[in-house]
Protein backbone atom coordinates (compact mmCIF):
# COMPACT_ATOMS: atom_id res chain seq x y z
CA UNK A 1 0.00 0.00 0.00
CA UNK A 2 1.23 3.17 -1.14
CA UNK A 3 0.80 6.14 1.54
CA UNK A 4 0.17 9.46 0.32
CA UNK A 5 3.20 12.62 1.34
CA UNK A 6 1.40 14.36 3.84
CA UNK A 7 3.82 17.00 3.75
CA UNK A 8 3.03 17.43 0.28
CA UNK A 9 -0.46 17.49 0.47
CA UNK A 10 0.16 19.91 3.19
CA UNK A 11 1.99 22.08 1.21
CA UNK A 12 -0.21 22.19 -2.34
CA UNK A 13 -3.04 23.32 0.07
CA UNK A 14 -0.99 25.92 1.46
CA UNK A 15 -0.50 27.37 -1.94
CA UNK A 16 -4.29 26.98 -2.66
CA UNK A 17 -5.14 29.11 0.26
CA UNK A 18 -2.23 31.29 -0.65
CA UNK A 19 -4.36 32.07 -3.52
CA UNK A 20 -7.38 32.71 -1.32
CA UNK A 21 -5.69 34.99 1.09
CA UNK A 22 -4.20 37.23 -1.69
CA UNK A 23 -7.65 37.31 -3.36
CA UNK A 24 -9.52 37.90 -0.06
CA UNK A 25 -6.84 40.47 0.93
CA UNK A 26 -7.00 42.62 -2.44
CA UNK A 27 -11.05 42.33 -2.75
CA UNK A 28 -11.25 44.34 1.03
CA UNK A 29 -10.75 47.34 -1.13
CA UNK A 30 -13.74 46.89 -3.32
CA UNK A 31 -15.77 46.11 -0.23
CA UNK A 32 -14.72 48.86 1.99
CA UNK A 33 -15.56 51.75 -0.93
CA UNK A 34 -18.69 50.10 -1.78
CA UNK A 35 -20.06 50.12 1.87
CA UNK A 36 -18.65 53.41 2.23
CA UNK A 37 -21.06 55.26 -0.40
CA UNK A 38 -24.16 53.90 2.07
CA UNK A 39 -22.65 54.08 5.75
CA UNK A 40 -19.65 55.42 7.78
CA UNK A 41 -16.51 54.67 8.20
CA UNK A 42 -16.65 53.95 11.72
CA UNK A 43 -19.83 51.89 11.30
CA UNK A 44 -18.00 50.33 8.56
CA UNK A 45 -14.65 49.42 10.66
CA UNK A 46 -16.97 48.29 13.81
CA UNK A 47 -19.29 45.58 11.32
CA UNK A 48 -15.56 44.57 10.05
CA UNK A 49 -13.57 43.61 13.43
CA UNK A 50 -16.89 42.13 14.69
CA UNK A 51 -17.44 40.21 11.67
CA UNK A 52 -13.66 39.18 11.98
CA UNK A 53 -13.76 38.06 15.28
CA UNK A 54 -15.78 35.77 14.86
CA UNK A 55 -14.19 32.43 13.46
CA UNK A 56 -11.32 33.77 14.44
CA UNK A 57 -12.53 33.48 18.12
CA UNK A 58 -14.40 30.02 17.10
CA UNK A 59 -11.14 28.81 16.08
CA UNK A 60 -9.56 29.51 19.45
CA UNK A 61 -11.85 28.12 21.14
CA UNK A 62 -11.59 24.82 19.29
CA UNK A 63 -7.78 24.77 19.59
CA UNK A 64 -8.15 25.27 23.24
CA UNK A 65 -5.62 28.30 22.79
CA UNK A 66 -7.85 30.57 25.76
CA UNK A 67 -6.52 30.56 28.89
CA UNK A 68 -7.57 32.44 32.39
CA UNK A 69 -4.25 33.51 33.31
CA UNK A 70 -4.30 35.53 30.06
CA UNK A 71 -6.01 38.18 31.93
CA UNK A 72 -3.19 40.01 33.54
CA UNK A 73 -2.12 40.83 30.00
CA UNK A 74 -5.14 42.55 29.32
CA UNK A 75 -3.54 46.39 29.34
CA UNK A 76 -1.27 44.64 26.23
CA UNK A 77 -4.37 43.49 24.53
CA UNK A 78 -5.84 46.84 25.07
CA UNK A 79 -3.00 48.29 23.41
CA UNK A 80 -3.06 45.66 20.27
CA UNK A 81 -6.95 46.24 20.17
CA UNK A 82 -6.00 49.94 19.37
CA UNK A 83 -3.31 49.51 17.31
CA UNK A 84 -3.95 46.34 15.11
CA UNK A 85 -7.52 47.00 15.44
CA UNK A 86 -10.10 49.63 15.90
CA UNK A 87 -7.57 52.97 14.80
CA UNK A 88 -6.20 50.66 12.41
CA UNK A 89 -9.20 49.71 10.49
CA UNK A 90 -11.23 52.99 10.75
CA UNK A 91 -8.20 54.52 9.16
CA UNK A 92 -8.04 52.68 6.31
CA UNK A 93 -11.71 52.81 6.08
CA UNK A 94 -11.69 56.34 6.33
CA UNK A 95 -8.92 56.54 3.33
CA UNK A 96 -10.58 54.11 1.50
CA UNK A 97 -13.96 56.90 1.78
CA UNK A 98 -11.46 59.59 0.79
CA UNK A 99 -9.56 57.64 -2.25
CA UNK A 100 -9.97 55.31 -5.40
CA UNK A 101 -9.74 52.06 -3.69
CA UNK A 102 -7.36 51.33 -6.51
CA UNK A 103 -5.08 54.45 -5.04
CA UNK A 104 -5.56 53.55 -1.50
CA UNK A 105 -4.51 49.41 -2.69
CA UNK A 106 -1.30 50.58 -3.95
CA UNK A 107 -0.36 52.69 -0.99
CA UNK A 108 -1.58 49.52 1.23
CA UNK A 109 1.28 48.17 -0.24
CA UNK A 110 3.96 50.70 1.72
CA UNK A 111 2.68 48.91 4.94
CA UNK A 112 5.87 46.81 4.64
CA UNK A 113 8.07 49.84 4.39
CA UNK A 114 6.29 51.39 7.99
CA UNK A 115 6.79 48.60 9.64
CA UNK A 116 10.56 48.41 8.45
CA UNK A 117 10.78 51.94 10.03
CA UNK A 118 9.24 51.30 13.33
CA UNK A 119 11.16 48.06 13.64
CA UNK A 120 14.66 49.86 12.77
CA UNK A 121 14.11 52.59 15.37
CA UNK A 122 12.63 51.05 18.25
CA UNK A 123 13.56 47.35 18.21
CA UNK A 124 18.14 46.45 18.17
CA UNK A 125 17.81 43.17 15.86
CA UNK A 126 16.48 44.86 13.13
CA UNK A 127 19.05 45.13 10.39
CA UNK A 128 19.44 48.36 8.65
CA UNK A 129 21.90 47.55 5.62
CA UNK A 130 22.37 49.15 2.24
CA UNK A 131 19.61 47.12 0.49
CA UNK A 132 17.05 47.89 2.88
CA UNK A 133 17.64 51.64 2.77
CA UNK A 134 17.57 51.49 -0.90
CA UNK A 135 14.45 49.55 -1.34
CA UNK A 136 12.88 51.97 1.31
CA UNK A 137 13.80 54.74 -0.59
CA UNK A 138 12.37 53.52 -4.03
CA UNK A 139 9.07 52.50 -2.45
CA UNK A 140 8.60 56.23 -0.73
CA UNK A 141 9.12 57.37 -4.58
CA UNK A 142 6.48 55.41 -5.16
CA UNK A 143 3.95 56.68 -2.71
CA UNK A 144 5.26 60.30 -3.33
CA UNK A 145 4.39 59.89 -6.96
CA UNK A 146 0.30 58.94 -5.72
CA UNK A 147 0.58 61.42 -3.14
CA UNK A 148 1.75 64.01 -5.35
CA UNK A 149 1.80 66.96 -2.66
CA UNK A 150 3.31 69.46 -4.96
CA UNK A 151 0.77 68.91 -8.02
CA UNK A 152 -1.76 72.18 -7.25
CA UNK A 153 -4.47 70.15 -8.74
CA UNK A 154 -4.84 67.21 -6.29
CA UNK A 155 -7.13 68.07 -3.38
CA UNK A 156 -7.22 68.29 0.35
CA UNK A 157 -9.82 65.12 0.37
CA UNK A 158 -7.17 63.21 -1.36
CA UNK A 159 -4.41 63.85 0.52
CA UNK A 160 -6.53 63.55 3.51
CA UNK A 161 -7.16 59.74 2.02
CA UNK A 162 -3.13 59.34 1.70
CA UNK A 163 -2.44 60.39 5.58
CA UNK A 164 -5.31 58.33 6.61
CA UNK A 165 -3.70 55.20 5.34
CA UNK A 166 -0.77 56.36 5.81
CA UNK A 167 -1.68 56.32 9.79
CA UNK A 168 -3.67 53.00 9.14
CA UNK A 169 0.03 51.51 8.07
CA UNK A 170 1.42 53.29 10.60
CA UNK A 171 -0.67 51.62 13.45
CA UNK A 172 0.18 48.17 11.95
CA UNK A 173 4.73 49.02 11.99
CA UNK A 174 3.68 50.08 15.77
CA UNK A 175 1.75 46.45 16.55
CA UNK A 176 4.92 44.47 15.33
CA UNK A 177 6.75 46.43 17.26
CA UNK A 178 4.34 46.70 20.48
CA UNK A 179 4.02 42.52 19.86
CA UNK A 180 7.53 42.42 19.72
CA UNK A 181 8.64 43.69 23.05
CA UNK A 182 6.16 43.02 25.18
CA UNK A 183 4.00 40.12 23.87
CA UNK A 184 6.44 37.63 21.90
CA UNK A 185 8.39 36.66 25.19
CA UNK A 186 5.36 36.02 26.97
CA UNK A 187 4.77 33.02 24.66
CA UNK A 188 0.81 32.98 24.10
CA UNK A 189 -0.26 31.71 21.21
CA UNK A 190 -0.74 34.04 17.90
CA UNK A 191 -4.58 33.21 17.68
CA UNK A 192 -4.74 33.69 21.10
CA UNK A 193 -3.41 37.25 21.13
CA UNK A 194 -5.82 37.78 18.03
CA UNK A 195 -8.79 36.59 19.26
CA UNK A 196 -8.03 39.46 22.73
CA UNK A 197 -7.33 42.05 20.10
CA UNK A 198 -10.43 41.82 18.21
CA UNK A 199 -12.69 41.07 20.77
CA UNK A 200 -11.35 44.19 22.43
CA UNK A 201 -11.75 46.20 19.52
CA UNK A 202 -14.92 44.76 18.70
CA UNK A 203 -16.66 45.60 21.90
CA UNK A 204 -15.06 49.14 21.87
CA UNK A 205 -16.20 49.76 18.40
CA UNK A 206 -19.81 48.10 18.71
CA UNK A 207 -19.97 50.60 22.23
CA UNK A 208 -18.58 53.33 21.00
CA UNK A 209 -19.64 53.99 17.39
CA UNK A 210 -22.58 55.93 16.39
CA UNK A 211 -25.32 53.43 14.56
CA UNK A 212 -27.35 55.61 13.37
CA UNK A 213 -28.35 55.24 9.64
CA UNK A 214 -26.51 52.34 9.64
CA UNK A 215 -28.89 49.94 8.47
CA UNK A 216 -28.90 52.05 4.96
CA UNK A 217 -25.82 49.16 4.40
CA UNK A 218 -29.60 47.05 3.14
CA UNK A 219 -30.97 49.40 0.73
CA UNK A 220 -27.88 47.38 -1.33
CA UNK A 221 -27.71 43.49 -0.79
CA UNK A 222 -24.83 43.08 -2.52
CA UNK A 223 -23.18 45.68 -0.54
CA UNK A 224 -24.20 44.16 2.71
CA UNK A 225 -23.04 40.66 1.51
CA UNK A 226 -19.34 42.42 0.73
CA UNK A 227 -19.16 44.12 3.86
CA UNK A 228 -19.96 41.25 6.38
CA UNK A 229 -19.13 38.68 4.64
CA UNK A 230 -16.05 39.31 2.02
CA UNK A 231 -15.04 42.24 4.01
CA UNK A 232 -15.51 40.94 7.86
CA UNK A 233 -15.84 37.29 7.65
CA UNK A 234 -13.68 36.02 4.76
CA UNK A 235 -11.46 39.50 4.56
CA UNK A 236 -10.31 39.71 8.39
CA UNK A 237 -11.25 36.33 10.47
CA UNK A 238 -10.89 34.06 7.97
CA UNK A 239 -8.03 35.48 6.13
CA UNK A 240 -5.97 35.63 9.65
CA UNK A 241 -6.85 31.57 9.97
CA UNK A 242 -5.57 31.12 6.36
CA UNK A 243 -2.22 33.30 6.60
CA UNK A 244 -0.64 31.20 9.37
CA UNK A 245 -2.05 28.37 7.91
CA UNK A 246 0.57 29.14 4.45
CA UNK A 247 3.41 30.43 7.49
CA UNK A 248 3.28 26.97 9.12
CA UNK A 249 3.33 25.21 5.78
CA UNK A 250 5.03 27.21 3.30
CA UNK A 251 7.22 28.74 5.78
CA UNK A 252 7.41 32.95 6.51
CA UNK A 253 9.20 34.04 3.28
CA UNK A 254 6.92 33.21 1.25
CA UNK A 255 3.85 33.72 3.42
CA UNK A 256 5.27 37.63 3.29
CA UNK A 257 4.96 37.51 -0.16
CA UNK A 258 1.27 37.10 -0.17
CA UNK A 259 1.57 40.78 0.75
CA UNK A 260 2.95 41.96 -2.90
CA UNK A 261 -0.71 40.53 -4.76
CA UNK A 262 -3.56 42.33 -3.16
CA UNK A 263 -2.32 45.84 -4.37
CA UNK A 264 -2.79 44.29 -7.59
CA UNK A 265 -5.97 43.40 -6.99
CA UNK A 266 -6.92 46.29 -5.89
CA UNK A 267 -6.15 48.37 -9.18
CA UNK A 268 -8.33 45.54 -11.06
CA UNK A 269 -11.33 45.42 -8.77
CA UNK A 270 -10.97 49.15 -8.64
CA UNK A 271 -11.08 49.88 -12.57
CA UNK A 272 -12.82 47.35 -14.22
CA UNK A 273 -15.67 47.04 -11.35
CA UNK A 274 -15.82 50.64 -10.15
CA UNK A 275 -14.51 52.12 -13.30
CA UNK A 276 -11.84 54.15 -11.59
CA UNK A 277 -9.35 55.80 -13.55
CA UNK A 278 -5.91 54.39 -12.93
CA UNK A 279 -2.92 56.40 -15.12
CA UNK A 280 0.14 55.61 -16.03
CA UNK A 281 1.85 57.56 -13.18
CA UNK A 282 0.10 55.21 -10.71
CA UNK A 283 0.96 51.91 -12.30
CA UNK A 284 4.46 53.33 -12.25
CA UNK A 285 4.13 54.17 -8.67
CA UNK A 286 2.89 50.85 -7.62
CA UNK A 287 5.65 48.77 -9.66
CA UNK A 288 8.12 51.08 -7.01
CA UNK A 289 6.11 50.81 -4.45
CA UNK A 290 6.58 46.62 -4.58
CA UNK A 291 10.06 46.80 -5.91
CA UNK A 292 10.94 48.94 -2.90
CA UNK A 293 9.42 46.10 -0.18
CA UNK A 294 10.53 43.52 -2.09
CA UNK A 295 14.63 44.93 -2.02
CA UNK A 296 13.64 45.36 1.68
CA UNK A 297 12.69 41.86 2.61
CA UNK A 298 15.51 40.58 0.51
CA UNK A 299 17.87 42.44 3.00
CA UNK A 300 16.19 41.01 5.92
CA UNK A 301 17.63 38.32 8.07
CA UNK A 302 15.53 34.62 7.67
CA UNK A 303 15.76 35.14 11.77
CA UNK A 304 14.20 38.57 11.35
CA UNK A 305 11.72 37.20 9.07
CA UNK A 306 10.54 34.12 10.40
CA UNK A 307 9.49 36.25 14.08
CA UNK A 308 7.88 39.15 11.93
CA UNK A 309 5.42 36.95 10.10
CA UNK A 310 4.37 35.23 13.88
CA UNK A 311 3.37 38.19 15.41
CA UNK A 312 -0.17 38.79 15.36
CA UNK A 313 -0.97 40.70 12.36
CA UNK A 314 -3.52 42.12 10.11
CA UNK A 315 -3.80 43.65 6.51
CA UNK A 316 -6.13 45.22 4.94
Amino acid sequence: MIFPNWSAIMKNKAYIVFGFLALAWGMTFLFNKSASTLITPTQIAAVRVFMGFLPVFAAALIGRKLKWRHLRFTHHFIVMSVLAGSLYYFSFAKGIQLLPSSLAGMLSGAIPMISFITAAAFLRDEPVNRRSLLGLGVGFIGVAMIARPWDASVSASDLAGVGYIGLGSLCVGLSFVYARRFLSPLGISPLALCTYQLGIAALTLLVTTDFDGASAIFDNGWIALGLFFGLGLLGTGFAYLCYYFVVENLGAVKAASVTYIPPIIAVLTGSLILGESVQLLDLTALVAILTGVVMMQSGRTPPMQRRLANLPSQQS
